[in-house]
């Protein structure tokens, strides 16, 4: 074997040796150093023993007689193949035509009402001639600030006016409570569960491939049912309690499970507490229109000996409920993948919620039976020893142990004065406190509306007959309510102080009436540009509104 064959062997055992662990332009380096070193004719041994061109290597030559500093990557930039979207510039916004349809490009897009997945997008795009793949979709995306998002429960809906005034007021009631060392709780029903082997959110470390096995579909179980968890937090205790009822959510398990706390551990945390302050949602079974709901707290508020004040928050608020956050927030994650077999399982994972800053829960078991469709009457709502509040009295109230006396004395608190309702006169009614203006505004006001109110409706009275009038003005059947009578009540009920029922039997006529009334007089309002401004205060009853007059501070 010749000098020049034993080279060319040599070069091929370490070229198949260290190519392999080199990148392109690496090895293209690596055979241009060594013809280099051979000198003449060593291009084509190199090519020979390495096995490639002999332009390769040449390449590897020149690139290191150029003398350039170290590239930092395999190839030149803008070398190697390039990307779909630069070959293809319409792609982008072929894209995001179709991932933007009410934005950018069309309504009736055809992926407008299925998942728009990158396999899917891809799909349609070749469709429309864009030959592309789902990975490169995912990278466009990604370029265009896209990401995999899910829904965000952010819309709280139509806010209520006064909304934050509520906060305001339920946040003073809260402190007044504790600084007297009266308890403060808030209570709601954590989300019905299902009882039985069924999924339950969340995962939970078990043996590699071996999960817990559950149902495949969601029925109830027919003797298991559902758990109706209601919470009661303790908010300066940071104590939890939870009522697991098997039967109805009513306001009556609901009161019950109150009760139940208040013995289990509220009367002995609180031995000389007088008073217990509730806040709790505007809906469900202790909603602020459940009637139930007030009827069984106050047959509780008598077997106490509490006067419970109860402060709603506004509606359409119910995540801001502290319960929700302190308690059920941790007895959610606690249990999280694991099914709810029993009514056990439940109490005792309740029972065992924890959390870092000393929250401890206490869980049983209610199996009591609390029926729906439960009526209760105006005349048993009347006879409720209630007292609302100034500010908002449907959202704020308070529950006595007994009828209050008349020497109560805060306005604005729970104590308001409540002796024997006084007849509400129309003097009384023109009170600023319900009118929201001064007795003499008031009288300017019906003063300059009565006129125009009596030409409107002679006029639709002559509408109504088709001619004019036969006799005289001021003879024939008289109006039920005076101008004067349709003007005040028009502003009562603009001032949603109460219904029109309510009205109805204050002025002694009918809702229809002071609906017609209403219709008659806010177009007048209107066109004299005067604006009526909603009042905080709600009533129910006659006795309500005597009850807040008599509340005026002197």
């Amino acid at each position: 074997m010749g000098g020049l064959e034993v080279q060319r062997a040599v070069l091929a055992a370490k070229f198949g040796a260290i190519l392999p662990h080199l990148d392109e332009r690496q090895r293209r380096l690596l055979i241009g150093a060594e013809a280099r070193s051979l000198g003449h004719g060593g291009i084509r041994a190199v090519a020979q023993a390495a096995g490639v061109r002999e332009a390769t290597v040449s390449l590897g030559v020149r690139e290191l007689d150029s003398g350039e500093a170290p590239l930092g990557r395999v190839r030149r930039p803008g070398g190697g193949r390039k990307r779909v979207v630069d070959l293809n510039p319409a792609l982008r916004d072929a894209l995001l035509a179709l991932v933007e349809p009410d934005v950018r490009g069309d309504p009736m897009s055809p992926l407008r009402w299925t998942t728009k997945s990158t396999r899917k997008l891809a799909g349609e795009l070749t469709r429309r001639g864009h030959k592309v793949s789902a990975d490169t979709v995912g990278d466009l995306l990604r370029e265009e600030g896209f990401s995999l998002q899910s829904n965000a429960k952010t819309l709280e809906g139509k806010q209520h006016p006064d909304r934050d005034a509520q906060f305001h007021y339920l946040n003073e009631q809260a402190r007044n409570h504790q600084d007297s060392g009266a308890p403060v709780i808030s209570v709601d029903t954590k989300k019905k569960e299902l009882v039985g082997p069924f999924k339950n959110n969340g995962r939970e470390w078990e043996p590699r491939g071996e999960p817990v096995r559950v149902d495949t579909h969601d029925f109830p179980d027919r003797e298991l049912g559902r758990a109706v968890p209601y919470g009661i937090y303790d908010v300066v205790a940071n104590t939890g309690w939870v009522n697991v009822g098997t039967d109805h959510d009513t306001a009556a398990f609901a009161v019950e499970s109150i009760r139940r706390w208040w013995n289990g551990a509220g009367r002995a945390a609180y031995p000389t507490a007088g008073r217990l302050l509730i806040t709790a949602d505007a809906g469900g079974s202790n909603g602020y229109r459940t009637r139930t709901w007030k009827t069984e707290l106050a047959q509780f508020a008598a077997e106490a000996g509490l006067a419970i004040t109860v402060c709603h928050l506004p509606p359409g608020t119910s995540k801001w409920n502290r319960i929700e956050h302190r308690l059920f927030s941790h007895i959610t994650m606690n249990w999280r993948g694991r099914p709810l077999t029993s009514h056990e399982v439940i109490v005792e994972s309740i029972a065992a919620t924890t959390t870092q800053t000393g929250l401890t829960v206490h869980a049983e078991l209610d199996t009591g039976r609390y029926p729906t469709g439960i009526q209760v009457s105006d005349d048993e709502i009347a006879a409720l020893p209630i007292t609302r509040h100034r500010f908002h009295g449907d959202w704020n109230y308070t529950l006595h142990q007994h009828p209050p006396d008349a020497t109560a004395t805060n306005g604005t608190s729970d104590q308001t004065p409540t002796s024997r309702p006084h007849r509400l006169t129309q003097h009384s009614l023109q009170d600023p406190e319900l009118t929201g203006m001064t007795r003499q505004k008031l009288r300017e006001l019906i003063d300059t509306l009565t006129t125009p109110l009596e030409v409107q409706r002679e006029q639709v009275l002559r509408t109504r007959r088709g001619h004019e009038r036969l006799v005289a003005p001021g003879t024939g059947a008289k109006a039920k309510l005076a101008p004067a009578d349709r003007i005040l009540v028009t502003v009562l009920h603009l001032r949603k102080l109460a219904t029109m029922d309510l009205l109805g039997e204050l002025f002694g006529v009918t809702a229809m009436t002071i609906s017609r009334a209403k219709q008659e007089v806010r177009p007048l309002l209107e066109a004299h540009g005067h604006d009526i401004t909603a009042s905080t205060a709600r009533f129910r009853t006659p006795s309500d509104v005597a009850k807040f007059l008599a509340s005026k501070p002197a």
